[in-house]
């Protein structure tokens, strides 16, 4: 992969294509969760640009904490380094988050937004799904044992077939997962939980967003369902999107469906056409 240094912090990144870019935040825990995408016929004639966030694999590991806005920030410096003015951007979970923020903080960079199953914290089935399935994996965590942490939390946000799934198409995800798992639990979920984000931030990004929820998700948990519908509710350009088959590993599980779906959006809406912000 390539290597930029933003705000002192090496990120290394790929890209292939040419055309309005594509710019892919991978979720938390599976760094290489994009990489299913990159490779589907329904995505040629795009850029298509993904990283290792801060705190993956060969991107630097800063110590201390590193928020939501910071990583928004990390992504607005590498669209600088590769000088993209504009780009759709899309994000996978936590990631999702980062989305939105860049959108809040840079505006004139996000021509429209694709956002799978974001981390949004107000929903009623929150509190419940975190005591059956996030406190056990921090527990795991806490108490050493990083391959149940992994293997916990992966369960509760995508079900008990997520592993076979994942090694199916990302051989060795697991693994590296294992090995990143202090900057998801460390970092990455406090950086979460402290995010501020509700209806008010939301009627401020008016570019297209497509909300992507997968079919099988709601049969996971409820906190899926009710994040579409705020996102349904809050959003003043969205429009849905049902990925087939699909739990929260979702591109993993259905690539090319994921890149049929995001091909069309990104067809209606050329970063041509978007308006100055």
């Amino acid at each position: 992969m390539h290597r930029a240094t933003v705000d002192g912090i090496e990120l290394e990144y790929d890209e292939q294509g040419s055309g309005d870019a594509i710019v892919l935040i991978h979720a938390g825990v599976c760094a290489d969760f994009f990489a299913p995408l990159v490779g589907e016929p329904a995505l040629s004639g795009h850029r298509l640009v993904r990283y290792h966030r801060a705190g993956y694999v060969g991107s630097g590991h800063p110590e201390g904490e590193l928020s939501i806005a910071d990583h928004a920030r990390h992504c607005h410096g590498l669209l600088d380094h590769l000088g993209i003015e504009r780009a759709h951007v899309v994000g996978h979970s936590s990631s999702a988050d980062i989305v939105l923020q860049l959108a809040l903080d840079s505006p004139e960079r996000v021509s429209s937004l694709t956002l799978m199953e974001p981390a949004l914290m107000p929903v009623p089935s929150r509190a419940a799904w975190g005591k059956s399935a996030a406190l056990p994996a921090v527990e795991a965590y806490r108490a050493g044992d990083r391959p149940a942490a992994v293997d916990l939390w992966m369960r509760g946000v995508a079900g008990d077939g997520w592993r076979e799934a994942m090694d199916r198409v990302l051989p060795g995800a697991f693994e590296q997962a294992i090995a990143d798992c202090p900057s998801f639990f460390e970092q990455e979920l406090p950086a979460v939980q402290a995010w501020q984000f509700g209806e008010d931030e939301a009627r401020r990004i008016t570019q297209p967003a497509l909300a992507v929820i997968g079919a099988r998700s709601p049969a996971v948990s409820p906190v899926w369902e009710e994040r579409q519908a705020l996102l349904l509710a809050w959003l003043p350009n969205v429009e849905p999107f049902v990925l087939d088959g699909a739990t929260h590993l979702l591109h993993v599980q259905n690539p090319s469906g994921m890149a049929e779906g995001l091909a069309g959006f990104v067809a209606r809406h050329p970063v041509a056409d978007a308006p100055a912000m």
